[in-house]
């Protein structure tokens, strides 16, 4: 069974904004898609094994470009004077315990009312965006000292206008050619629509 966004969100809570932790959502997404006995398991994550990932519900609506937003995947910085800075700092450490290295924020209404595939799917792509840094040779990076991961923001692997796909190619694109081969064939899982929904994407 998925995690599902606390009922006080989606009930008590409209038109008050919240942001609430969900150590139950880190633990189903480790389970699902970064265990390798798992069903779901997912290869392309194994590099997040190491990574400390916080996840909040929130009820808060966001969009970017005119268009909802269902969730995003950012690595915490803090700004501001001195005690913004710490004030921020605190919150995330009451939040998760640690200083995580992604939050995930996820929005209570929307992945209450979606289907099961549309949610993997969503988490799922929030995951991918999830990424350990990669050195001037396209090798791993790693922290000298700590010899864990140098973890990074990652964009799509595909971005181009449909114009210029349609004027030059899809050899225009960087994997483009990939991209097409992916789509051509059926989904590993299934169907999913979480299109324009994610925030690091609009």
């Amino acid at each position: 069974m998925r995690p599902q966004p606390p009922e006080i969100l989606i009930n008590e809570y409209v038109g008050i904004d919240y942001f609430i932790p969900s150590p139950e959502l880190e633990e189903w997404a480790r389970k699902t898609f970064l265990d390798d006995e798992s069903p779901l398991h997912n290869p392309d994550h194994a590099h997040l094994l190491q990574a400390h990932i916080g996840y909040l519900w929130t009820n808060v609506p966001n969009s970017k470009g005119m268009r909802a937003v269902a969730g995003t995947a950012e690595i915490p910085s803090f700004r501001g004077a001195k005690w913004q800075k710490h004030r921020q700092l605190m919150q995330m450490q009451e939040w998760f315990g640690a200083i995580p290295d992604f939050v995930i924020t996820l929005d209570a209404n929307y992945c209450f009312e979606t289907s099961d595939t549309n949610f993997c799917a969503l988490v799922e792509h929030e995951l991918y965006h999830c990424a350990q840094a990669l050195d001037e040779f396209g090798e791993p990076k790693f922290n000298a000292a700590t010899d864990r991961p140098i973890y990074t923001i990652k964009d799509h692997d595909v971005t181009e206008f449909i114009g210029v796909v349609a004027r030059y190619g899809i050899g225009s694109v960087a994997n483009g050619i990939a991209f097409v081969e992916a789509a051509n064939s059926e989904p590993l899982i299934a169907h999913a629509d979480i299109s324009k929904m994610c925030g690091n994407c609009l």
